[in-house]
């Protein structure tokens, strides 16, 4: 079957020919991987021969200058598109580090709201002519990439304690950002879609918690971010595909209120955070596509980790409604060997 015919299945809970595998390794893993085994110019995912997911990424950023501020082997510095300050490093599985932003107040936004209107020259059209025939051919799975939400702005645009702080005090500002983000994102996408290059589903990233809590109150969540999350899902649904949403750590008390607003598929299940991946497949498996739950801890461990999936995956993947990942992402610290035994475990496991 192909990548297509298999996630179709999938957000149709029905069972396939294997459980999809689609998951993210790090730059500094796949710079090991190289050194450890994989061939020059050769992607771990056709090497492997996992699941072939393209995405459409349009530009919804205010457009900030970007600028190197300092730069050695281990890290660079830099001014983002966002406004902020960040440093990445080089050779490390994680995320940037979040310097400073140039969006502290209501009124800073105010700028930063004027210069995100949506335009043609926001779409990478020369990538889609040169390669959409090509993904479709191939029966790949193509994802609209949406920009809103509290992770992106609390992380990018203002600062966490800066944000929180502010969806207590000043919710509508808050909410003003959530709706504009994804106002802007979804006129790109439907400038994407009016033009022929339609995708299978839409998704975005918005982290909601952590290690056994969440950023916000159940409450809070109904009042300000729910609404925004309804109307990306709604718009997804009025074209006839799927809504998939990325949110690390512990999101339990927000569960029912994602599958009631009509959600199709939630990953990664962060397992270290507080998510038992087996638990929610029981109480939301035949309305809900689970993507991920393998706890990333175990992966550079052959025996911990070959007792995980095990256990986990016989689970995961009844009547359909599963794809197989880490419960966020493939560390450094998984060698190309544990890789490959995983891959093969995984379809072994996955095989209906």
């Amino acid at each position: 079957m192909t990548t297509h015919e298999r996630f179709t299945r999938m957000y149709a809970h029905r069972e396939a020919d294997r459980v999809p595998i689609h998951d993210y390794a790090w730059a500094s893993t796949i710079e090991r991987w190289r050194r450890e085994g994989l061939p020059a110019g050769v992607d771990y995912v056709d090497h492997f021969d996992l699941d072939h997911i393209a995405g459409i990424h349009p530009d919804n950023s205010p457009r900030y200058e970007r600028r190197t501020i300092e730069e050695n082997d281990e890290a660079i510095t830099y001014t983002t598109a966002w406004g902020g300050t960040e440093r990445a490093w080089k050779h490390a599985a994680t995320v940037p580090e979040h310097i400073d932003y140039r969006i502290k107040t209501a009124d800073d936004w105010k700028e930063m709201k004027a210069r995100m209107t949506p335009s043609r020259d926001r779409i990478n059209w020369a990538d889609l002519r040169a390669n959409y025939k090509e993904w479709r051919a191939r029966g790949a799975w193509i994802q609209g990439v949406l920009w809103f939400g509290f992770d992106v702005t609390h992380s990018l645009v203002v600062g966490t304690e800066r944000f929180l702080m502010a969806m207590a005090e000043q919710p509508e500002w808050c909410v003003d950002m959530f709706n504009h983000f994804l106002d802007v994102s979804i006129a790109l996408l439907d400038m994407v879609w009016d033009e022929g290059y339609t995708f299978d589903v839409v998704t975005w990233p918005d982290d909601m918690g952590y290690k056994y809590h969440q950023f916000f109150s159940l409450n809070m969540y109904r009042e300000l971010l729910k609404p925004v999350h309804k109307r990306a899902i709604d718009w997804a649904h009025a074209k006839g595909i799927k809504a998939h949403l990325h949110s690390c750590g512990d999101i339990n008390p927000l569960l029912p209120e994602l599958v009631g607003i009509g959600l199709d598929g939630l990953n990664p299940l962060e397992v270290k955070a507080g998510m038992d991946p087996v638990a929610i497949k029981k109480l939301y498996g035949d309305r809900l596509v689970l993507h991920g739950g393998i706890n990333a801890v175990h992966w550079d461990n052959p025996a911990a980790i070959e007792a995980e999936m095990t256990r986990v995956m016989p689970e995961m993947k009844k009547n359909g409604g599963y794809i197989f990942a880490s419960d966020h992402s493939i560390p450094s610290s998984v060698s190309f060997s544990d890789f490959t035994r995983i891959i093969g475990l995984a379809k072994k496991l996955g095989t209906y």
